[in-house]
This record gives structure tokens, C-alpha cells and sequence, in this order.
């Protein structure tokens, strides 16, 4: 049985800190890309911005010390739509998933491939950093998953029934727990060294997870318009429920933010950013502003005030606090209060 947490006072007073100090952000539309934005994530330091696009290309983005976002480099060579990208640890390289394709690492500073990756009649899925930034992990069609090192050569493979078609992946800092959609309902916590596995399984089909950055805990999007929040901490524990967004059709995705990543955030296919406070799950805003839906959001680890969201009205909108009053809980009084300061193309 789960039971929604209120906020602790800690957290509370961060916030209500954090309320005082914010000053009124711009909103920066974003063009580049043909077709609908599928993925985006900022880089560890938070400087870029990474996209990716069923156009087939993959955009690098360059944040700059006023908030002024520019296009920097456009990446293309994959034959199919772009499922997803990946920051390397020290934000060096890029990784490009094809959708069933190929996984392709650049070097994000020169723009130039630096391999492609590649298992004769299998596609791959996804793709995700290990902690070294030597090696990576991708999802697999037969539903193995593999490691690759920068030459592009496969040097591990853990074969059994780890991944699905559709499906996110995501690695430990210490590189020892892999985490997978082994299921429809299903994910699989992997311990590589204690050859120990642990399951989350819901009740409705998981269509995306995201986990957060201290590893404890798991945002996982469902296909019934709910976002659960788990503990992964020894047993898995659901903690709370997130609704309000739609999701009908499409893989919507979510992620952690905001100071000490209390809050979250969401696309959802009425054209909306939803945000909710992590520990409470109230609803605090709805972001108006695209005019198709929103695929994936994500917000920027340097800057806790910088939300990015991709959508298949084919643009990227950069998001900045306002104030958030926690007295309150009306939306019109809540949240992201934005001014538009053009395009960059």
C-alpha cells in the first residue's frame, strides 16, 4: 500500500529559499530541428544541450552564461529517426541511438563520429554511459544488452531476457547495477557483480524511467496517464503517484529537477510541461506555450532553474523560474511565469 509523503521541512525551506533568491528567467524558442523532437538532455555542466529528432539528426546546443541558448553543431548520419542521446561523464562525447538502427558516439566539441556501433541482423534500442566513459551500454532487439568501447567494438554481452522493444536503460555510477525494462510491466534491477536481480512491476504497461542522481530513486511513465515515483534502496517501494498529464499514443517522458531535484517534470500530448513538487505530488503548473506534444523534458543539472522541453511542433522551449508559492494551489498563482525572447535558428 502506498501513501503519497509530504514534504519535509527541510525541503520546505529550501524551496521557500530558493523562492526568494529566483528572479524572472527568459523563454527561448528553439528551432533547428525538421521534424518532431524526440529526446533532449542537457550536460552534466549544464554549458549544452543535446536533441535528437525523427528528422534523423541530432543538434548540439550551446548554453551561455547569460541563459542565451544557440545552436552550435548539427550532427547527422543516421539513416533512421533518433530515439535518444547521451551525455559521456565528462561531457566530451555524445551517443545517438537510431530507432532499431545504430548507436553512433561523437565527439561533441569537433562534431566528428567518432564510431558507430552496429550487431548484424539486430537493431539497437538505447544507449547509455558506463560510469569510466570508455565504454557504453546499448539495448539490443534480441533483448541482450551489450557493452561497447570507443572503436566501436562490442566487448560484453549480457544475453537473457534483460530488455523490451520499447525500451530505457539506465547504469549506476559505479557501474554495477544495470537498469532495464525486461517486461511490458516490468523493470529489472541487475547487480552485474552479485549476479542479484530485482523487479518493479506495475500494474499498466511502462512506457519510460528515469533515475535519479543520487541512484535512489525511479520516475517510471506509464500507459494508464500515471508517473510513479520508487525507491530503489534495498526493496523497491512505490511513493508516489503523479497525474494530470495526457498520454494516449505516444513515449512521453519525465525527469527530476529543480533544487535538490524536488520537483518533477513532464510532457505530456496536450501540449503541456507538467510540473509537480516530488514528495507531495501536488500539482503546481501546467506550461503552456507548444503547439504539438511534448515528447521529453529535461532540466539542467548546473542551473536548477532551466527546464528544456522537445516537441513534435519540431521546436525546443527553454523554461526559467518565476517564483513558486507553496501557499497556494492554484495555477495561475504557481510556477514557471516565462517571457519569450525569440528565435534562434
Amino acid at each position: 500500500m502506498f501513501r503519497p509523503k509530504h514534504a519535509s521541512f527541510t525541503t520546505r525551506w529550501a524551496l521557500l529559499l530558493w523562492e526568494r533568491s529566483a528572479t524572472i528567467k527568459k523563454l527561448q524558442i528553439l528551432q533547428g530541428h525538421d521534424g518532431e523532437v524526440w529526446f533532449l538532455q542537457f550536460s552534466h555542466d549544464g554549458k549544452y544541450l543535446a536533441s535528437s529528432s525523427n528528422d534523423r539528426a541530432v543538434i548540439i546546443w550551446e548554453v551561455h552564461e547569460d541563459g542565451e541558448v544557440s545552436l552550435k553543431r548539427i550532427l547527422k548520419g543516421h539513416e533512421k529517426p533518433v530515439l535518444m542521446v547521451a551525455w559521456s561523464p565528462d561531457n566530451r562525447y555524445v551517443l545517438s541511438c537510431g530507432m532499431e538502427e545504430v548507436v553512433r558516439c561523437w565527439d561533441a566539441t569537433t562534431g566528428e563520429c567518432v564510431c558507430t556501433c552496429e550487431k548484424t541482423g539486430f537493431g539497437l534500442l538505447s544507449a547509455v554511459w558506463s560510469p569510466d566513459g570508455k565504454h557504453f551500454f546499448s539495448g539490443v532487439t534480441d533483448r541482450s544488452i551489450s557493452l561497447w568501447n570507443l572503436e566501436g567494438k562490442e566487448v560484453e554481452n549480457l544475453l537473457g531476457h534483460h530488455m523490451t522493444k520499447n525500451s530505457d536503460l539506465a547504469v549506476a555510477k559505479d557501474g554495477k547495477q544495470i537498469i532495464s525494462m525486461c517486461k511490458d510491466n516490468a523493470i529489472l534491477l541487475l547487480d552485474r557483480d552479485r549476479k542479484m536481480e530485482k523487479l518493479i512491476e506495475e500494474d499498466q504497461t511502462i512506457t519510460s524511467f528515469s533515475l535519479s542522481r543520487d541512484e535512489t530513486l525511479l520516475l517510471v511513465n506509464l500507459l494508464n496517464e500515471e508517473i510513479h515515483l520508487w525507491s530503489i534502496v534495498d526493496v523497491p517501494m512505490l511513493l508516489t503517484k503523479y497525474r494530470g498529464h495526457r498520454r494516449s499514443r505516444f513515449v512521453i517522458r519525465s525527469c527530476f529537477g529543480g533544487f535538490g531535484q524536488t520537483f518533477i517534470a513532464s510532457g505530456s500530448e496536450d501540449s503541456q510541461v507538467y510540473i509537480w513538487h516530488r514528495g507531495s505530488g501536488e500539482l503546481i503548473q501546467a506550461l503552456a506555450g507548444h503547439s504539438g506534444a511534448v515528447n521529453c523534458v529535461s532540466w539542467n543539472p548546473a542551473n536548477p532553474q532551466i527546464l528544456a522541453s522537445g516537441s513534435d511542433d519540431h521546436t525546443i522551449r527553454v523554461w526559467g523560474l518565476n517564483r513558486m508559492n507553496l501557499n497556494r494551489k492554484d495555477s495561475s498563482s504557481n510556477g514557471f511565469a516565462c517571457h519569450c525572447n525569440g528565435t534562434s535558428k
